[in-house]
């Protein structure tokens, strides 16, 4: 094996390691901040550690699975694993098919297995895209054969999620496929129709909806409704700033005594920060910046360019997520109800990254042949 592959080889084994580490502090932390919800509502203390452990389990199935699947069968089967799972998330709206949580309809419910099928589309839109863009590499600068068609594609994930309604999804998917787009093809004609097109349709939907705007008047200042709206975010700051520098102590958190909301979810990292402190939390961020560096790092010694999108993708919007993620638990963003990758509790979101995991060491050792 020649130094190049050797390196990539050695990237990817870092790279693995970084989600290892990642799933194990998830594990932790998923039982001490939701020991206590659990044990008083469902009457075990260790219930939501079981289901997260059931989705490694068959995460790790599926990252076998796709380690194995020839990559050019996943790319000419892409188009149908997107149609596919956009047809599952459509299917989330109906009443009696899908799942209403917490004000969204973002779960399908079969014989009491709650799955939320906008995962698999978040997973699939990427390998689709990156079938779409590594087809039309040569034609992306052409307004009509490239980028209407790339905004067409973009559209259609979106506008689903949008009406689930999932407004934080629908946006980190469309900052991925821009930032895949423009990576690939940069043009300041693109990037000025771009801006000139998603920025009013952001704020319309921003102020079309009454909640969405008392969303960021919340963030701005949480305390104009501090027994309301502006709960959780005081609770999570609470917690933070209750970690100090060491923290109180792993599992000795005082705001999972119902406290704080979604403390084993969206708002996981609040938790670890109140516990480990100021040094747990940044070794947290440390590990969520190397797998951004060694994502990147791999996906551009990797020889297809279908093998390379794809991994910019998956590391991208992973890495968009834990961002997201963090400023909202921090108060630096307007709640979203994104989780923290591989660490927040979540069945279909575990399965889903593992999944795409398998595809990316399949590109690996495919470029190492």
């Amino acid at each position: 094996m020649q130094n190049t592959e050797k390196r990539l080889v050695s990237d990817l084994h870092i790279f693995l390691s970084i989600i290892a580490t990642l799933i194990v502090i998830g594990m932790l932390f998923i039982y001490s901040s939701s020991s206590v919800y659990a044990f008083d509502k469902l009457g075990s203390g260790i219930y939501f550690v079981k289901k997260q452990l059931v989705g490694l389990v068959l995460g790790f199935g599926g990252l076998l699975f796709f380690r194995f699947m020839p990559l050019e069968l996943i790319r000419k089967m892409s188009p149908y694993f997107f149609l596919g799972s956009t047809f599952l998330t459509l299917l989330t709206l109906l009443p009696r098919i899908g799942l209403r949580i917490h004000g969204s309809s973002r779960w399908l419910n079969f014989g009491g297995f709650a799955f939320q099928p906008s995962e698999l589309l978040k997973i699939s839109f990427i390998l689709y895209l990156g079938y779409f863009l590594s087809k039309k590499e040569g034609k992306l600068s052409s307004f009509s054969k490239g980028y209407m068609p790339f905004l067409l594609i973009v559209s259609i994930p979106c506008l689903v999620l949008l009406k689930q309604p999932d407004f934080g999804m629908a946006v980190t998917l469309a900052m991925t496929a821009f930032m895949l787009f423009f990576i690939l093809q940069f043009t300041i004609g693109q990037l000025i129709t771009t801006a000139v097109v998603t920025i009013p349709l952001s704020l319309l939907l921003i102020f079309k909806y009454p909640y969405r705007l008392k969303r960021i008047l919340i963030f701005l200042d949480p305390w104009r409704d501090p027994q309301g709206a502006g709960f959780q975010i005081i609770q999570s700051l609470i917690a933070i700033g209750s970690g100090s520098f060491w923290g109180v102590g792993v599992s000795h958190s005082k705001q999972k005594f119902f406290y704080l909301p979604m403390q084993h979810t969206d708002f996981i990292f609040s938790i670890i920060a109140e516990e480990t402190g100021f040094i747990g939390a940044s070794l947290l961020i440390t590990l969520y910046v190397l797998f951004l560096y060694f994502g990147l790092r791999i996906a551009w010694q990797l020889k297809n360019t279908y093998s390379l999108l794809i991994t910019l993708g998956f590391v991208i919007l992973t890495s968009l997520q834990a961002t997201i993620n963090l400023a909202v638990a921090t108060g630096l963003a307007p709640t979203k109800g994104i989780g923290l990758p591989f660490v927040s509790y979540g069945n279909s979101a575990l399965i889903c990254s593992l999944c795409f995991v398998g595809i990316i060491i399949n590109c690996v050792y495919e470029s190492t042949q």
